[in-house]
């Protein structure tokens, strides 16, 4: 079992409290030995970390972060359903969303900022299947919405 803590300290990441739900609804479900997240977004202490469309307001490199911030804050929901990251025996899915500007069609090196820190922090536990979806919103204007689905021990 990777200890997970230990490579998200070295790796100089730090994982906040899980942020409460914007509405009706849990931030994650557990059936069986899956847990499924919902959509996250890029907050860092209540803040979002950009606002906007990528390929307009956001370059896919801001987007990149945005993802990457997302996913930690999916990791935070995570780690509060499961109480130990190192329980992680799989990430299996996620989906993400951009907030994309017409025409912008580079999705996928967006989402790369989430699928990397995975890959970074659990090896190849970390690698998942993936669908990146352009969408022309998404609540409070965030860049971007990432949920996941996640096999435990």
């Amino acid at each position: 079992m990777i200890n997970v803590e230990a490579k998200l300290t070295e790796l100089g990441i730090v994982i906040p409290e899980a942020p409460k739900p914007g509405a009706v609804y849990v931030p994650a479900k557990t059936v069986g030995n899956l847990v499924y997240t919902s959509g996250q977004d890029c907050r860092i202490d209540g803040k979002l970390l950009y606002e906007g469309k990528v390929g307009s307001d956001l370059t896919v490199e801001q987007g990149y972060e945005a993802a990457r911030q997302t996913m930690i804050n999916c990791l935070a929901v995570l780690r509060a359903e499961l109480g130990d990251l190192s329980r992680v025996k799989q990430v299996v899915k996620l989906l993400a969303f951009v907030n994309s500007a017409p025409g912008f069609v580079e999705q996928p090196y967006v989402i790369n900022g989430a699928s990397e820190l995975l890959e970074e922090i659990f090896g190849e536990k970390g690698q998942h299947a993936r669908s990146a979806i352009a969408a022309n919103e998404l609540p409070f204007n965030t860049p971007v919405e990432i949920e996941m689905i996640v096999e435990f021990e």
